[in-house]
């Protein structure tokens, strides 16, 4: 049965998660990079299961903690075959990528960690970066790993208003103090 699109075979399934791999801005899981490659026309499950499996094998892409990151040498083959890419489908992938990169650029802004102490305790860990660098980091004890979670979670979820807060509360208490000096 002849295929609807521009993939036509395996080759052209790695041709094309090649290119989507190229400008990832980070690690990505497989449900991800099936997202991204099963709006294309002609896009095959299975096939698509088998192409980056061989491309892992072939050094092309590698897999660590159940993502998938290009290597060099899937970076130099993906310049090489990018041509081969019609542009409507290279334009396609550029925008399918934007949200999927803004969100890893954010994620990879916003961190938290736990570390459990000596004593049983835990520290929840929280930091939030900008392309300049570190904005904040905080470090919270906590009874139990359950509270920690919540923390870094709740941080998480909200990093700027946390940031916001922590900075209106030390530059209102700085005001205060000048007003009473005064």
């Amino acid at each position: 049965m002849a295929r609807i699109g521009f993939i036509r075979d395996k080759l052209d399934i790695k041709m094309l998660e090649l290119y989507l791999m190229a400008r990832v801005a980070g690690p990505i899981d497989f449900d991800t990079l099936v997202d991204l490659a099963m709006r294309h026309e002609g896009v095959d499950y299975f096939e698509l299961a088998e192409a980056t499996a061989e491309l892992v094998e072939s050094g092309h892409l590698a897999l660590a903690d159940e993502r998938y990151s290009i290597t060099e040498k899937g970076r130099v083959n993906s310049a090489a075959c990018e041509s081969s890419l019609p542009y409507s489908v290279r334009r396609r992938c550029n925008r399918d990528l934007a949200p999927v990169n803004a969100a890893l650029r954010r994620n990879a802004q916003v961190r938290g960690e736990k570390r459990r102490n000596a004593d049983g305790s835990v520290v929840a860990r929280m930091a939030l970066d900008d392309n300049g660098g570190n904005l904040l980091t905080i470090d919270l004890l906590c009874p139990s790993e359950a509270q920690a979670d919540r923390l870094i979670s709740r941080f998480k979820s909200q990093p700027e208003q946390v940031y916001n807060e922590v900075l209106e509360a030390l530059l209102a208490s700085g005001e205060s103090e000048e007003r009473s000096d005064e």
